[in-house]
């Protein structure tokens, strides 16, 4: 089972501990451990002195890329309307529930295609093709899983997260999108085609 998880970009270096600066370069390490994916971020010091020379040398070593530090805005008010696309995505990669990969992976297509989010680096875990994906805004870095979707199945993915989005992660109303999130999780038959890259979803945003 691929462990889905979101990780946030540290405030100080993860080496020295000095806290970062608003617009201080840093950079950002990702790895392949037992317990999952794991980031790691340092200052430039500390890059060039420890982790530069022989960084992708380093065990489970995945990919590594420079970014820019942004002090985190004021917390928004509570949302009390329908889910946001954004704050549906996090609960559903928080959730970690296979039943919703399908789901986590348009949505994931969808921002990226908006330029919300970039694909930093591609792994595979377990057998399976994992996109590990930046918000730059925030620095929170996102791993989704490729469910393989076939052509004939994501109409239906569409349509649950169109739900999702309608009626939110907790409502009753969604008892449905599960059972069809779950057919959608499921690995195609073996030898079957693989569909293509969803170039045309049309999930609702705000």
């Amino acid at each position: 089972m691929i462990e889905w998880n979101i990780q946030s970009r540290a405030h100080a270096c993860q080496a020295c501990e000095r806290h970062f600066r608003d617009q201080e370069a840093y950079h950002t390490l990702l790895f392949d451990e037992p317990a999952g994916f794991a980031r790691m971020d340092v200052c430039e010091s500390c890059w060039t002195s420890q982790y530069g020379l022989g960084a992708s040398d380093r065990k489970g070593f995945i990919s590594h890329w420079q970014g820019v530090y942004v002090p985190p805005p004021a917390a928004p008010p509570e949302p009390i309307a329908r889910e946001t696309a954004e704050s549906l995505l996090r609960k559903l990669v928080t959730l970690g529930d296979p039943q919703y990969q399908a789901a986590c992976f348009i949505l994931a297509v969808m921002f990226e295609r908006k330029r919300l989010l970039k694909v930093q680096s591609q792994a595979n875990r377990n057998g399976q093709r994992v996109f590990i994906y930046e918000q730059p805004r925030t620095g929170d870095v996102f791993a989704i899983a490729d469910p393989n979707l076939q052509l004939n199945q994501l109409e239906q993915v569409q349509r649950d997260v169109a739900q999702l989005l309608e009626h939110g992660l907790d409502s009753p109303a969604n008892a449905a999108v599960a059972d069809g999130a779950a057919a959608a999780a499921t690995p195609p038959a073996a030898g079957a085609t693989p569909g293509p890259e969803p170039a045309a979803t049309t999930v609702p945003t705000k």
